[in-house]
């Protein structure tokens, strides 16, 4: 079945680019609603922006969506984890701002405050996207790939001179609460030098070393140090969950990531959804929707009728 939350949930912060503060609610919503923004500081123009790929535009450092009003919401790429890693299907997420909450960096605040409201099941059976062939894009050293797989999957390999980090690994089944063990505390990271040339060009003025883990050569400068020796990479794929949830639907589908990014994981979608041989609708059966990633994380609440 498709899900919702039980309740709203509200969130109050700054946009990491942006430094302003910023107020979010997560609503529930029906069947079929999808993820949906809704700027609420917008007047006389649709202020409604779908979460999904093709509303993506390019921008710096983060995933931005925009509608054909050129109303735009960005930084998504954390909370859209967030849902996917809970198996939220349908959400009206409303914001006073231009930019989603950066709150501590990572996954954790959206899936705690989620898991707090509760899951609501949904009276519509729920469909998946199954990847029938393997689909690539590269750039350079970087590309990502999609192939077949019974349930998402993502493996993700980041090389970075900066001794702090190195090059680092990680393959991860997203079923059983793979997301929420394993991800969703994993903050993002820059080095310090990135972050004086972007802070020089008004990027990154929310940002602190609270809510990024900041390094700089063989040194973590954020204090308290790392969450996890690996949190680089369990980083980037946190990023890469939220980047495919805008899909629309699950993924039956491996993911393979190599110093792959927000606007690579953007083309490889455009790439699989340009290729009508490369995928099809599956509507998913109770085994299935079992192995999805979400299932069994949240106790649901009795059946919405909505």
């Amino acid at each position: 079945m498709q899900t919702t939350l039980a309740q709203s949930v509200t969130f109050d912060g700054v946009g990491l680019h942006s430094g302003a503060p910023v107020r979010m609610v997560i609503h529930p919503a029906p069947s079929d609603h999808g993820i949906v923004f809704r700027r609420t500081d917008v007047s006389g123009v649709n202020p409604r922006i779908a979460a999904l790929w093709d509303r993506v535009t390019p921008s710096k450092l983060c995933t931005l969506i925009e509608n054909d009003d050129h109303v735009s919401v960005s930084t998504i790429e954390h909370v859209m984890a967030a849902l996917a890693g809970l198996g939220i299907t349908n959400a009206l997420i409303e914001i006073d701002g231009p930019e989603v909450p950066i709150l501590d960096g990572s996954s954790a605040p959206f899936v705690t405050a989620i898991r707090r409201a509760g899951l609501r099941r949904l009276p519509s059976a729920l469909r998946a996207i199954r990847v029938l062939k393997p689909v690539e894009v590269r750039d350079g050293e970087a590309w990502a790939r999609l192939e077949p797989a019974a349930t998402l999957e993502i493996d993700f390999a980041i090389d970075f001179t900066d001794a702090a980090i190195g090059r680092q690994a990680k393959v991860l089944k997203m079923s059983n609460g793979a997301f929420v063990r394993e991800l969703m505390d994993s903050r993002t990271f820059c080095r310090q030098a990135d972050v004086d040339y972007m802070q020089a060009h008004g990027l990154a003025l929310g940002g602190t070393y609270e809510n990024a883990v900041v390094y700089d050569g063989d040194k973590v400068l954020s204090p308290g140090g790392l969450r996890h020796a690996d949190e680089a990479v369990r980083h980037k794929m946190l990023d890469a969950m939220g980047d495919l949830a805008l899909a629309g639907a699950p993924l039956m589908a491996r993911y393979v990531g190599n110093r792959s990014g927000h606007a690579m994981t953007n083309r490889l979608l455009r790439a699989l959804f340009a290729d009508a041989q490369a995928w099809t609708w599956e509507d998913c059966s109770p085994a299935q929707v079992h192995s999805l990633p979400g299932a069994g994380v949240m106790r649901p609440v009795p059946l919405a009728a909505c």
